[in-house]
């Protein structure tokens, strides 16, 4: 069901999967924001030839199954053939043997854990070689060479974190502990953890916990009087939405790797942002997330321009090599993978819930979601 209105005067109708309750609502609710955001610009400037984009929007409530659920409901009774949606692998995979089997495209905007291909899947957020790598070069050269993984218990965790402990290992360090927590701990299930950690002496902590958790990760590690001076945090999916949650006291001084952070100093980014701040508030910031939503949007408005279709085939060729001005800095959709090749940043949390840029690559980073070309060891500058 490869199912497209071609150009009519009807709407472009497209589906939304994101989580407005539930425990993924910290950070989904914000990928909603940026999707509708997109839609309602490109509606106000006419739409696309003339016809503007219909949203038909559901909330999986953050429930897996409601993922592949609504995927289908869109497909086979609202007639969508374009989904915008999800924000853990989890959930990705419960939508992706739905949008194969009915020939629809999901628009996914979160980074992920890699090696996953599929033509029915645009990925626009980051991949392990553009965030990972260069996460582990910083961390060993500012801090030391023994990591302590902590994550949520499902695919993008465990998955995120075999590459991580490669990288590690083979520069020489060691994973002096592993542990995982259920996808809804609560803030008593981290603090027996923290004081397991305490008693390990890492020099990091690298958290692929996700959701509402992650806020009580953080504040059960400023309990503990632990110090993000001399053993942080470091994260690839901790925001400036989790940091605002936590309190920003409590995320100060930790960091994350992200293709994109709120303070990044372009006429462009600081457009968007004050745009989301009129929308939503001046103490509501943006987020890695939220930018991906956005940015794939305005790439699939411009491929609808040209396709005049929402046919899955003609979308998907037609956005292969696209590239948009996003806030991040320019992007693409790889023609090899169907990737996004995004931007390579390093921010540490500051008092005021925002990050400060440790590292920026040049340019966008060429996707590599099967970590082919990555070198497996780097030159390492002394410790700070």
């Amino acid at each position: 069901m490869s199912g497209g209105n071609s150009r009519t005067s009807e709407p472009w109708r497209v589906g939304v999967l994101f989580s407005r309750t539930g425990f993924m609502s910290v950070i989904e609710e914000t990928q909603l924001r940026g999707t509708l955001i997109a839609i309602d610009q490109i509606n106000d400037n006419g739409g696309i030839n003339g016809c503007p984009i219909e949203p038909v929007i559901y909330d999986p409530g953050s429930d897996v199954r409601s993922y592949g659920q609504y995927a289908k409901r869109l497909m086979v009774e609202d007639g969508v053939s374009t989904i915008f949606g999800c924000y853990t692998s989890s959930s990705r995979k419960a939508v992706l043997p739905v949008v194969e089997r009915l020939d629809g495209l999901l628009w996914y905007p979160t980074l992920y854990e890699g090696f996953e291909f599929s033509p029915n899947v645009i990925y626009t957020g980051a991949t392990p070689n553009q965030n990972s790598v260069q996460l582990c070069r910083v961390l060993m050269e500012q801090f030391g060479k023994r990591f302590f993984f902590i994550g949520s218990d499902y695919i993008y965790p465990r998955e995120s974190n075999r590459v991580m402990r490669e990288l590690v290992r083979n520069n020489g360090g060691t994973v002096v502990g592993e542990r995982y927590l259920r996808l809804e701990a609560d803030r008593s299930e981290f603090m027996p953890l923290l004081r397991d950690i305490k008693r390990a002496q890492p020099d990091v902590i690298f958290s692929t916990v996700v959701g509402e958790s992650t806020t009580f990760l953080y504040q059960a590690y400023h309990d503990l009087g632990l110090n993000p001076k001399v053993v942080p945090i470091a994260s690839l999916t901790t925001t400036e939405a989790e940091i605002r949650a936590m309190g920003h006291d409590v995320g100060e001084g930790h960091f994350t790797a992200a293709s994109y952070f709120q303070g990044i100093e372009t006429e462009r980014n600081n457009d968007f942002v004050s745009y989301y701040h009129k929308r939503y508030g001046d103490d509501e910031p943006t987020n890695m997330c939220l930018e991906a939503s956005y940015f794939q949007v305005n790439l699939f408005a411009r491929t609808l321009e040209q396709t005049n279709s929402l046919d899955t085939r003609h979308l998907r060729n037609s956005v292969m090599g696209a590239e948009f001005e996003a806030p991040q800095g320019c992007v693409s959709i790889n023609p090899v993978w169907g990737h996004a090749d995004v931007w390579t940043r390093i921010g540490r949390a500051n008092r005021r819930g925002q990050f400060d840029i440790v590292f920026q690559s040049q340019t966008n980073v060429t996707s590599d979601p099967y970590l082919i070309s990555y070198g497996r060891r780097f030159e390492l500058a002394e410790c700070a």
